[in-house]
């Protein structure tokens, strides 16, 4: 179950099977509680949307505070709509800039690993058992290729990890009410078994369908073996919420990023 928690003046969805384990600090943040003003009002943090530099470095310095994230210990992906999964290594320090994926793991204490969205979907992977945690950001291409498999895939070859043990959060994103498509990206997942959930025809308009991008994400995952229980969505649209998150496709690419983000701490805490 996710549902809408508040630190200071930073609005966030929380999923109770994550919260439920003291050791990690987790968050899908909203549009609220930052300073940035326009279209980008006000918790943007993307820094190549037109917004105002000093207002995302203000943005990421609140939510750092709020959620006691360590300087300098907050990652950020070049996103670019793919499949590539980069791994945070031993000294949980990135390469400066990290390169260009939309997938990240870590075990390493104290690192919260980050992604920002406006429509696509943010995933927060967990490992209680192996205390290593994952994020992915999956429009409709990484989707489609397979983003979600790949790193839970990746936590059974890196960690170890068993299935059962994962806990995923799907966070807020463009929902099958509002998402229509064409058709080349109808054909990229029409031979899925589980096609005819994922794609209806728009009937209003000819050569166009909906297309359920959360669910996606969820069956593939539930495919591969992990349990439906594990797997929570948040069930909220951007499209249709602006007023609690940015929506690139409502708001005609004139928006804001938000952030979701997952961080795990030391065996001790």
């Amino acid at each position: 179950m996710i549902h809408l928690a508040r630190r200071g003046a930073i609005e966030y969805l929380e999923d109770a099977g994550l919260a439920a384990h003291p050791f990690l600090t987790h968050g899908f943040c909203t549009r609220r509680g930052g300073v940035s003003e326009g279209p980008f009002a006000s918790l943007n943090t993307g820094e190549q949307v037109g917004d105002r530099a000093k207002d995302v470095r203000r943005n990421l310095s609140a939510i750092g505070e709020a959620f006691a994230i360590p300087e300098g210990r907050l990652v950020l992906m070049q996103q670019v709509h793919g499949d590539r999964i980069e791994v945070i290594d031993d000294n949980g320090c990135p390469a400066d800039p990290v390169p260009e994926c939309d997938g990240l793991v870590t075990d390493c204490p104290g690192v919260a690993l980050a992604v920002k969205t406006a429509d696509c979907v943010p995933i927060l992977f967990a490992d209680p058992v192996r205390r290593a945690i994952g994020v992915a950001h999956a429009g409709w291409r990484g989707t489609a290729l397979g983003i979600a498999g790949k790193l839970a895939r990746l936590f059974q070859e890196r960690y170890s990890s068993r299935l059962e043990d994962l806990l995923v959060a799907i966070g807020p994103a463009i929902g099958p009410c509002c998402y229509q498509v064409d058709g080349p990206v109808r054909e990229a997942f029409a031979a899925r078994p589980e096609a005819s959930r994922l794609l209806r025809p728009c009937p209003e308009q000819a050569g166009r369908w909906r297309l359920d991008l959360p669910l996606a994400n969820r069956l593939e995952l539930t495919a591969l073996g992990i349990p439906t229980e594990n797997i929570s969505l948040a069930g909220q649209c951007t499209a249709c919420r602006t007023d609690l998150f940015f929506s690139h496709r409502a708001e005609q690419g004139r928006t804001g990023r938000q952030i979701s983000f997952l961080m795990a701490a030391g065996k001790n805490a």
